[in-house]
């Protein structure tokens, strides 16, 4: 078991994610500080999907060790590539890790671009790439950032 949980904390995935949702909340509180508007249903509902994904990891992890699937054939060539060398075996935990990781990027970017930050571009860039793509977009929590969302896509 000790074993278990020490390899469980080297994969990289699982870091990635770690850090990632830790820094979605920095941010977020950030931009909750900037506003004066701690709401705390968005603040719970955001901490119960952080934990969800956290404790989905681990529970990945486990039936990863248990059957050792393989998954890295749904993975494009195009985007293997970019892989290190190390990610010749993708299981379920670090398929849904990336996954994760993706999310939590796109509202890190979100949040820094609603705290403030110099990268208002950028996340518009991705958002109009992703608005094509998915319905999955972390974009408004409340109507305030839906106003905000849309007095950005105005002053384009």
């Amino acid at each position: 078991m000790k074993q278990f949980v020490t390899e469980l904390f080297c994969n990289t995935v699982i870091r990635l994610v770690i850090i990632a949702v830790i820094m979605d909340t920095f941010f977020g509180v950030g931009r909750a500080i900037k506003k004066h508007a701690f709401n705390s249903s968005v603040g719970i509902d955001g901490a119960i999907r952080k934990i969800a994904m956290i404790f989905s990891i681990g529970f990945l992890a486990v039936i990863d060790k248990l059957v050792g699937w393989n998954l890295i054939a749904f993975i494009p060539e195009q985007i293997r590539n970019y892989f290190p060398e190390s990610f010749v075996v993708i299981g379920l935990t670090e398929f849904f890790g990336l996954l994760y990781l993706a999310y939590e990027c796109v509202s890190i970017l979100k949040n820094m671009t609603l705290c403030g930050l110099p990268v208002k571009n950028l996340w518009q860039n991705v958002r109009k790439f992703l608005l094509n793509y998915t319905d999955e977009l972390p974009d408004c929590e409340n109507e305030e950032d839906e106003l905000e969302l849309k007095e950005a896509k105005q002053s384009e």
